[in-house]
């Protein structure tokens, strides 16, 4: 084994957990100058799962070998993820970063070898490293949800803010999407404002306590739709079926949720769309040298759901 086969071995090893492989790939070297690496968060989250469909979809029709991989909110193993990329001569870098702010230095390494980065659905605390971020509008989406709670609300009556993690940027946008609406609202009463790390068992948790604190809560608002599902389950567990809980993302259990009549309604996430347009970008600058985009920040606008369209989208597409 050449000492250069042994180095690369040995950084698939590290990660083992983070790379999911395609068939018919070719180790090393110039053949793999056809290779886009698409990165995402997390391989269960069906959020997640469904940019990374998408965008491994879109480049395979455009004629691209893909490499998947999943850094786990992680920015070191993000790292570990670029150098393997890096040692694979990637043409393109499709991601859904680890950190907003740590995540730059990652991809910096990248952009330096000559490697082109596009990032979809979170955006970096950077400009000018990514040839293209394609983000969904959250704070857009975030008016639409906050209209719809306040509307389902009455106009008034105690809440709960359920927030993301800060470390990402969308987190904080959504939030000031939320308040936006909901502050002009005076007889809306926030009782807790809580992060739940987009995470539906810490959402329960939190839930379970808010309720126990606050037995008369009417209504959940949540920056995401893991979150909704964490506090509809405690809010069943508690026996409280009339609290209205608002998601953010449009993923398929939240929409079975809806048709079921648990959860309110929630804001779908142009989720598919932003992977496949990364995709298309990269290709475009790969051949051209140039997105043909004036501005590096591509906003696409979120829909909002309720029970009446619940049923019209699957995996983050419109189906009807």
């Amino acid at each position: 084994m050449s000492k250069k086969l042994f180095v690369l071995v040995l950084v698939v090893l590290m990660v083992p957990a983070a790379f999911m492989f395609a068939g018919g790939q070719q180790e090393g070297g110039e053949e793999a100058s056809n290779l886009m690496v698409i990165i995402t968060p997390d391989k269960d989250n069906t959020f997640f799962t469904a940019e990374a469909d998408a965008a491994k979809a879109k480049a395979e029709e455009l004629g691209y070998e893909t490499l998947l991989a999943v850094h786990g909110d992680d920015p070191k193993q993000e790292g570990d993820i670029i150098d393997t990329a890096i040692s694979r001569n990637a043409a393109a870098i499709i991601i859904d970063i680890a950190n907003a702010d740590a995540s730059p230095n990652n991809l910096k390494r990248a952009t330096e070898a000559g490697i082109p980065v596009f990032c979809m659905d979170r955006e970096i605390n950077a400009t000018g490293i990514a040839k293209a971020q394609l983000i969904s509008n959250n704070f857009q989406g975030a008016k639409l949800g906050g209209e719809r709670f306040v509307e389902l609300m009455g106009e008034e009556g105690k809440y709960v803010e359920l927030v993301g993690k800060e470390s990402d940027t969308n987190a904080g946008v959504r939030s000031k999407g939320f308040h936006n609406i909901i502050d002009q609202y005076p007889d809306m009463e926030m009782v807790a404002r809580e992060t739940a790390n987009w995470s539906q068992t810490e959402a329960y948790s939190v839930i379970e306590s808010v309720l126990q604190a606050n037995p008369d809560v009417d209504g959940i608002i949540c920056g995401n739709d893991t979150m909704a599902l964490g506090a509809q389950a405690a809010i069943d567990a508690a026996g409280k079926g009339d609290i209205i809980v608002m998601g953010f993302d449009g993923n398929d259990n939240v929409l079975d949720s809806i048709m079921q009549g648990k959860i309110d309604g929630t804001v779908m996430q142009p989720n598919a769309k932003n992977a496949q347009m990364a995709v298309e970008l990269a290709d475009k600058y790969i051949k051209t040298g140039s997105t043909g985009m004036d501005e590096e920040k591509i906003l696409n606008d979120c829909f909002l759901i309720t029970p009446d369209n619940a049923d019209q989208w699957r995996g983050f597409t419109k189906i009807k």
